[in-house]
Formats: C-alpha cells, structure tokens, sequence
C-alpha cells in the first residue's frame, strides 16, 4: 500500500519527531546527571531518616507515657506505693557507685 502522504507531510513529520526525541535526549541526560541521581540519593536517605526518627519518637513517647502511667493516677497523682520504692533503689544505686568510686580512687 503506498504512502499517500506528500513530501510536505512527511519532512512535518521528520521534524516533529526530531523534536521529541530531543526533549527525550533532554530528560535522560537530566535523569542521568550525576548531580540529579545525588540529589535523588539525598532524598532517599533524608526521607528514610526522617521515616525512621518519626518512629523512634513515637516508640519512646509511647514508653513514656507507659511509665508515666504506671506512677501515676488518672488525675496526675503520684503513686506512692510505686515512686518511693523506686526512689529508695535510685538512692541506693548512687550511693554503691559513690563508694565504689572512693573505693577506687584511693
């Protein structure tokens, strides 16, 4: 079947697409840059690090407020039957490393 086209439409043609294979030239040299694929690379590791921070900042409020729970009441109270006994074994802990400590230094 022959080309019904004239030479008019097919040098259109040429040019057109000429055209849009330069743009696409355009972008894969862009795609491939080394500061690009850089660029890229940063914000991979941006996104995974702040991915990973946001989580790590959800793991320890959730703790936190797990502890807090357990040494307090509803209202925000303390619990006393849980905090002294905690607080006599902090005291004790300091009090072993200080002597531990003399105990070295002489």
């Amino acid at each position: 079947m022959p080309d019904a086209r004239t030479p008019a439409q097919i040098e259109a043609d040429i040019v057109r697409r000429r055209e849009q294979l330069a743009v696409t030239l355009d972008e894969i040299g862009i795609r491939v840059h080394p500061k690009t694929i850089v660029g890229d690379a940063k914000a991979r590791v941006a996104s995974t690090v702040d991915h990973t921070a946001g989580r790590a900042f959800a793991a320890v409020n959730r703790t936190v407020s797990d502890v807090k729970a357990r040494f307090t009441n509803e209202d925000g109270a303390p619990r006393l039957e849980r905090v002294v006994p905690v607080a006599i074994v902090a005291v004790a802990l300091v009090g072993l490393l200080a002597v531990s400590s003399r105990k070295r230094g002489s």
